[in-house]
């Protein structure tokens, strides 16, 4: 029999419980998933889940204090509008 977490949480939510989670709409966490700036997901089978300790380290791994404080792994880099195009 599966133990229930502290908080009565599934093991598994979806893309829509996912986001809904998040505060994000589903389109934003697949367009994060695809370029692989979201939080941590399993295929099972041809479903895409999220577990509930995966969203809460994303959630723990973007907190800053400061905008000087370096990017989150995975979050590109903004390019800089000053460089030749070249050099983006």
């Amino acid at each position: 029999m599966q133990d229930k977490t502290d908080t009565d949480w599934p093991r598994f939510v979806r893309t829509p419980e996912a986001a809904r989670l998040l505060g994000l709409s589903p389109r934003t966490l697949e367009k994060y998933r695809c370029e692989g700036m979201g939080p941590i997901y399993h295929k099972l089978g041809g479903r895409v889940v999220y577990t509930v300790a995966d969203l809460v380290a994303w959630i723990d791994a973007c907190a800053r204090q400061s905008t000087f404080e370096p990017l989150t792994p995975g979050f590109p880099a903004p390019q800089d509008a000053d460089a030749p195009a070249g050099d983006r």
